[in-house]
């Protein structure tokens, strides 16, 4: 007697359209993964946030988009998508999709009245899984494991940082990431010996360009435009201490388990802070609310960073490295966001 396939549960999932966003988002596929019945994915995302499920199992197609002249990024995917019955549709898109499908069940999707959450939690309640929000993950496959072992091959502990920001107003100026790292590397402070590892996409190479010489060449690992974003993850996942903007970097580093310091200025952590106990956020002095009072819609080209001093981002990574030493991460547990002191 021939024995019978097993039934597959068939998941359309779309992706955020932000990379920091699909990392927050993440763990509700491992939750699919681990938990559904027989589950095989299709997954659709814009070309930034693709690649981070490029080692995922289970992935029957990962389906890029792309944006067309007439701004319309979902035509011609519904045709073949409307005929299948999904066991399981989430849209962390705007629902464009969804609205057009038909599941066996309600799509997943957001709702416009839902009160505004962090990111994650947002995610979550998709599935109702706030009060146990799954925390972010990234499937690496043998390959990437290999590339990033071989990237961060070398002695010295790493100090990982990503210094670009999608718009002037959230990125910290370059000389000052440049001060940090000589501080933090010199031999009388808490990573003597210590390797730069820079990260950032391909547009980032020359704005890079003064942190990268805050090193000596020899000790730095330079991925900016090398490495694909799972290849990113892995290499942070060696990281002694991560440093960055608000970027998905930043979310990658918590992810990873690295001890993350994220510097936020005309963004909320409260919505937008990785997730992870391992992370701290720093701040210039002035608040959100003050930023938006000279800047509403958060748009204009204006360094808003520019008020937070090096020595606070420098006693910052001191104060999370003395925290995340060996001998006091016993007993601790990870998940959650701590609160910061």
């Amino acid at each position: 007697m021939v024995a019978m396939a097993a039934k597959t549960f068939p998941v359309l999932f779309i992706a955020p359209g932000d990379v920091s966003e699909a990392v927050l988002a993440s763990g509700l596929l491992k939750k699919l993964h681990d938990e559904a019945p027989n589950p095989r994915f299709t997954i659709v995302a814009n070309r930034k946030v693709a690649p981070l499920f490029a080692d995922m199992p289970k992935v029957e197609q990962l389906v890029v988009t792309e944006r067309r002249r007439s701004g319309r990024r979902w035509f011609g995917l519904f045709g073949p998508y409307r005929a299948r019955r999904w066991a399981l549709v989430v849209d962390l898109q705007a629902g464009v999709i969804a609205g057009r499908l038909r599941p066996k069940g309600k799509p997943l999707r957001r709702a416009n009245g839902d009160e505004p959450a962090h990111k994650l939690i947002e995610a979550a309640r998709l599935m109702r899984l706030e009060d146990e929000p799954p925390a972010p993950y990234i499937f690496v496959g043998e390959e990437a494991e290999k590339r990033a072992a071989a990237l961060t091959a070398g002695d010295g502990p790493i100090l990982a940082v990503a210094p670009s920001a999608e718009w002037v107003g959230k990125a910290w100026p370059a000389e000052r990431f440049a001060e940090v790292v000589r501080r933090l590397l010199s031999a009388s402070d808490p990573l003597p010996g210590g390797r730069l590892m820079l990260l950032g996409d391909r547009a980032d190479v020359h704005e890079v360009d003064p942190v990268r010489a805050a090193a000596p060449r020899d000790l730095v690992i330079d991925l900016v435009g090398r490495a694909d974003l799972v290849t990113g993850f892995a290499a942070l996942k060696r990281a002694r201490l991560f440093i960055g903007n608000d970027n998905g970097y930043a979310q990658l580093a918590a992810a990873a388990g690295a001890p993350t310091l994220v510097l936020f200025g005309p963004s909320d952590d409260r919505i937008w802070r990785p997730w992870g106990e391992q992370v701290r956020v720093v701040r210039g002095a002035r608040t959100l609310e003050e930023i938006r009072k000279i800047d509403h819609a958060l748009s204009a080209k204006v360094r808003h960073m520019i008020d937070l001093s090096s020595d606070s981002v420098m006693s910052a990574a001191e104060a999370l490295l003395e925290e995340t030493a060996p001998n006091q991460l016993s007993g601790e547990m990870a998940g959650a966001p701590a609160i910061d002191a």
